[in-house]
């Protein structure tokens, strides 16, 4: 694969600068979206509330793949990270109204932390976009 075939998006997110790191990365008929939470630059959408934070952030990255061309049918796998067990069923409600007609492969953890204590959700996703050009 040459340079020319990997394609790197950018969202504003105040760590990508800070991380050295891009949002979503196109590589050959991958592209794959990286931890997206609920913040949109500095504000921190659906704070207290994890079935919005996951719906914010869901949506964020089927933006991202959006830059590419795709939509949410290209979705080939979910993950989801969470700090609390207890809010399972709620990021759980929010993945399949998005994700529940394309059922792409999903793995669901609960960690201890992110780097904002406000965050309770943060996700990953993976798009196949099979003979689309970059």
């Amino acid at each position: 694969m040459t340079s020319d075939a990997v394609r790197r998006v950018q969202s504003g997110s105040p760590w990508e600068e800070s991380f050295g790191f891009a949002r979503a990365v196109a590589a050959g008929d991958r592209v794959l979206v990286g931890g997206t939470t609920s913040f949109k630059g500095t504000v921190l959408y659906g704070e207290g509330d994890p079935y919005e934070q996951a719906k914010v952030a869901f949506t964020s990255a089927v933006e991202a793949i959006g830059e590419f061309g795709l939509d949410v049918g290209s979705v080939i796998r979910t993950r989801m990270y969470l700090t609390h067990v207890r809010d399972v069923d709620a990021v759980g409600r929010a993945h399949k109204e998005i994700f529940d007609a394309v059922r792409p492969v999903s793995t669901l953890l609960v960690v201890e932390g992110f780097v904002d204590p406000r965050i309770l959700v943060e996700v990953e996703l993976e798009a196949y976009r099979g003979a689309v050009d970059s």
